[in-house]
């Protein structure tokens, strides 16, 4: 006896739309780690006053606000391919399922 398989279309579209909130979300994030990470250049004192230190603890803050910016960027990227993948995947089922239905009608 042959095993019959469904797919719910509705689950897919259910997971589409999750991944789109999630990708909207990102972008928010993606601009916070750009624009409310800002650091002026004399928030942590100044070598004047003694704190030699300022400078390389400023140089750390920016490569972590472009690393943390890279790590935004590369998981947009994989969400939005997983999403398009997801996608491509329902239209196929939804074609596979509607090309059934039409050759189960012409018998």
């Amino acid at each position: 006896m042959a095993e019959q398989y469904r797919v719910d279309l509705s689950e897919i579209e259910g997971t589409i739309s999750r991944l789109n909130r999630v990708l909207h979300d990102m972008g928010t994030s993606a601009s916070n780690c750009k624009n409310s990470t800002y650091l002026p250049a004399g928030a942590l004192g100044s070598a004047e006053h003694g704190f030699e230190e300022v400078k390389t603890l400023h140089t750390a803050h920016k490569q972590i606000q472009e690393r943390l910016y890279e790590i935004v960027e590369h998981l947009e990227q994989v969400l939005d391919d997983f999403g398009q993948k997801t996608k491509r995947t329902h239209d196929a089922f939804a074609d596979a399922e509607a090309q059934n239905r039409a050759a189960f009608n012409r018998q």
